[in-house]
């Protein structure tokens, strides 16, 4: 058999798909997963339980049958092909099957692992977005990481991914950040609902220094064009990048709310009572029907967002993923009927709902509050752990569930920090590449027969897991999934660095360690690439 150059766990699922497509046609796609206990092989395939109900045969009996031709088909790359328990197809691999795998996985270097996904889309993904009112907070920082390993993911899987920031720069609360500044220049007390934080007080004297805007609403405009570059600074730290900023003060001035409006109307959706006007989205299954035009002519903030998701479609995205904060979850069901209001199909807009982030050291947590300004900024939290630990933390539990950050464990340089684990383990290969270099092994041989210690398998086959791992936390939006998976090569690769001896091993058995070794260090750096970490050398 003669491995996918990038995935051999791949070529592996395919000669036990093939096998079974000759039992007939009907049976579900076989899996292929690591068995629970060494003994039992290093794959294990549910096929012949699948395919029993269709052929009308024992479970075991069809076993037999598929354990034969799989293991004619793979021929002299596998030891054995066993049927255990109520007929599973169990493979043990030949330790030549397995160094030759470690081989492909530092041939195919960076790329191995992506480009998993069946049917490639466009997919938009916008996050952060928060009100530029103040600083970026590490809620919103929770936000930044995860959507910035979100669209790195997605673009390795095989996507065509595009970053983008919503601006609030228009509304209620951007009259009231105005006023806000305008109370603090003049050394008079915010209005109610203001924004009191030190960061205000601090725009107030440099806008003016600069002299120029006098009014509330000239006052906001400066100070949020002050605050965006604030943000960007911030996010650009945290390298969280983003391919546009868009406006909402733009989609007012460019008349695009009206024609979004007018485009909902004629689909005969948007109808006027109580002299607003309405979209008719219970019709589309959200709860009730939503104002879009108030009485006195101004736009909802739902308006200018259906406003941008139609702008965003226009821009020829497929799929448009928002992050969005807890306090947004019931906004869900509007924006997915003004989708549909749109004409836009099912499984073209998606919501990834985070959760509250909070900091703890000695019990305590802090506070996030814009308006009230006793806040922590992502600006604090990384000049406290470091941009790594920050990106790591962030983004170290699924992004549904609160996130606490142990303070404490983050400022840690030790393997109980589960960041300068992983970075670690890659110091620690490229530290043997160095060493191998000034002991090279110029032997020419092969691996001895017999030399694949269980550590050395173990961490192969975890390594071997990376496109399957990439798919799945691609396809269900969890890039926590990937700091998890390198969590356990760093496991792996210590156990194995603990056993198996590398520079210095007997001629042949050096060179092959390394490759191994090489294997674990492309994993490790391209985990780390997409949760926007760095790979050191030294450490």
């Amino acid at each position: 058999m003669s491995a996918a150059p990038t995935d051999p766990v791949s070529s592996l699922r395919r000669v036990i798909t093939d096998a079974v497509a000759e039992l007939g046609d009907g049976v579900a796609e076989p899996g292929l997963e690591r068995p629970p206990r060494a003994e039992l092989g290093d794959y294990s395939s549910n096929a012949a339980m699948l395919a029993a109900p269709v052929v009308r045969r024992a479970p075991r009996d069809v076993a037999s049958d598929l354990a034969e031709s799989v293991a004619a088909r793979i021929g002299a790359e596998v030891d054995s092909v066993e049927v255990a328990g109520p007929g599973f197809l169990n493979l043990h691999m030949t330790e030549a099957w397995m160094r030759a795998a470690a081989a492909e996985v530092v041939a195919a270097g960076g790329r191995f692992g992506s480009g998993v996904v069946d049917e490639p889309r466009k997919i938009l993904v916008e996050f952060v977005s928060a009100n530029p009112t103040g600083p970026i907070t590490v809620a919103s920082g929770r936000h930044a990481a995860y959507g910035d390993s979100l669209a790195r993911l997605l673009a390795f899987a095989g996507h065509e991914v595009g970053r983008e920031y919503y601006i609030n720069d228009a509304g209620g609360q951007i009259r009231l950040f105005g006023e806000s500044i305008a109370a603090r220049i003049e050394g008079r007390g915010v209005p109610e609902g203001g924004y009191e934080g030190d960061y205000v007080a601090e725009l107030g004297e440099r806008i003016a220094a600069e002299g120029g805007a006098v009014d509330a609403e000239a006052l906001a405009q400066r100070g949020v064009e002050l605050m965006v570059d604030s943000i960007r600074a911030t996010l650009e730290r945290a390298r969280v990048s983003f391919d546009r900023w868009s406006s909402e003060r733009d989609l007012h001035e460019s008349g695009a709310i009206d024609e979004a409006v007018e485009a909902l109307r004629e689909r005969g959706l948007v109808y006027e009572s109580e002299d607003a006007i309405w979209l008719r989205t219970t019709d589309l299954g959200d709860d009730k029907d939503r104002v879009l035009v108030k009485a006195d002519g101004e736009p909802t903030y739902f308006a200018p967002d259906i406003a941008y998701h139609r702008d965003k479609l226009q821009r020829g995205w497929d799929l448009l993923i928002d992050v969005w904060g807890a306090d947004h979850h019931g906004y869900v069901a509007r924006m997915a009927a003004a989708m549909a209001a749109l004409g836009e199909p099912e499984g073209s807009f998606e919501v990834e709902i985070m959760q509250l982030v909070n900091l703890l050291e000695g019990g305590e947590r802090a506070r996030m509050s814009k308006r009230r300004g006793d806040f922590a900024t992502l600006d604090d939290l990384i000049d406290d752990i470091g941009v790594d630990a920050t990106r790591f933390f962030l983004v170290q539990r699924s992004h549904e569930t609160p996130l606490d950050i142990d303070l404490e464990l983050a400022r840690k340089q030790s393997a109980d920090n589960p960041v300068y684990y992983v970075q670690y383990a890659h110091a620690r290969i490229c530290s043997l590449f160095r060493a191998a270099a000034e002991d090279p092994d110029e032997s020419g041989e092969p691996a001895p027969a017999g030399s694949l210690e269980p550590a050395e398998r173990r961490l192969i086959t975890t390594l071997l897991e990376y496109p399957g791992q990439v798919a799945h936390a691609a396809r269900v939006r969890e890039p926590h999934a990937i700091g998890g998976y390198a969590r356990d090569v760093a496991s792996d690769f210590h156990a194995f660095y603990r056993d198996c001896r590398v520079v210095g091993a007997e001629p042949g058995l050096q060179a092959a360690r390394l490759e191994v070794c090489g294997a674990a260090r492309v994993v490790i750096a391209s985990c780390l690439e997409l949760l926007g970490i760095e790979a050191p050398e030294e450490m």
